[in-house]
């Protein structure tokens, strides 16, 4: 797996941004690219000698003048080995004792998690909302943000207490139903401003009510992308996941939003990408493409 640096910082207008690293995957590679065959797939990003694809677990924060705000908080620590080999997890110590990689990159960047005032969850499956939690003295799960508010859209937690064949591997309810519990958790109902600038926009398909996050400061419009496009092999429309639950649907979130990114010249940032945090999409005159930035 390759080493990825904890922070990555740049500014979006008057705010400062820090891409950090939460941990590292590896995911099968026909699961991550659907329908696209290997011998396209792979020539973006090669496989192992599992099939597995690097990745990474990348969450957002946010330095706003109401206080710090994270977007998504990786797969935590709470799981066993077994779990964490499977999904070729890196995010040590294992069982909840100790810092998370997040909490390292976190410190990197100068704060700890009782700075951070708000935690946004693209959507629950494990690896993006696996860290709003972590053991507690006595085991159970508690907040890992002490004196942050979390918030997620209500359709997105009706489905994760919905969950059938298909999708309970995905979902985890210590993940947040402590958090629930403890009077901390949000449910938003719309694409709604949460801070000035910091805004929700439903992007439907990964799951049906999962959505990206939009930050706009002075001109400058950063996309946190999550799952709608989690590396920069992702960026072409047909591209897209096998872990998809409405790819059909994802489609055409894409095609909605890459219209308005690439013509305002937005920066995007890629949650899973093993090399590359940010860029840009572009329109090449037969689709999109991505041009990475630095």
């Amino acid at each position: 797996m390759p080493l990825l640096p904890l922070v990555q910082s740049r500014n979006v207008g008057s705010l400062r941004v820090h891409a950090l690293q939460a941990g590292l995957q590896q995911l099968d590679g026909g699961a991550m690219f659907g329908v696209v065959p290997k011998t396209l797939w792979e020539r973006k990003i090669p496989a192992d000698a599992r099939n597995r694809i690097p990745l990474g677990m990348r969450c957002l924060l946010v330095e706003h003048p109401q206080g710090l705000v994270l977007i998504d908080t990786g797969a935590g620590n709470k799981e066993n080995e077994k779990f964490y080999g499977i999904y070729g997890i890196e995010n040590s110590p294992i069982g909840g004792v100790g810092p998370t990689q997040l909490e390292s990159a976190l410190g990197q960047a100068g704060f700890s998690p009782a700075d951070v005032a708000l935690i946004i969850n693209s959507h629950l499956h494990f690896d993006h909302a696996g860290g709003n939690t972590r053991r507690g003295e006595s085991g159970e799960p508690v907040a890992s943000f002490p004196n942050a508010r979390y918030v997620v859209r209500r359709g997105e937690w009706e489905w994760a207490h919905r969950v059938n064949e298909r999708t309970s591997a995905s979902y985890f309810p210590h993940n947040y139903d402590p958090l629930m519990a403890a009077g901390v958790l949000e449910l938003a109902d719309a694409d709604i401003e949460l801070l000035p600038g910091i805004s929700l926009r439903r992007t439907p398909g990964h799951t049906p009510h999962h959505q990206g996050i939009l930050l706009e400061s002075e001109g400058e419009r950063l996309f946190y992308l999550a799952d709608l496009a989690p590396t920069t092999a992702h960026v072409p429309l047909p591209w897209i996941m096998g872990y998809d639950v409405e790819p059909l649907v994802t489609l055409e979130s894409k095609r909605q939003l890459w219209g308005e990114a690439a013509s305002e010249g937005w920066t995007v940032m890629f949650e899973h990408d093993s090399v590359n945090a940010f860029g840009r999409i572009v329109a090449d005159g037969k689709g999109y493409t991505c041009e990475v930035l630095e």
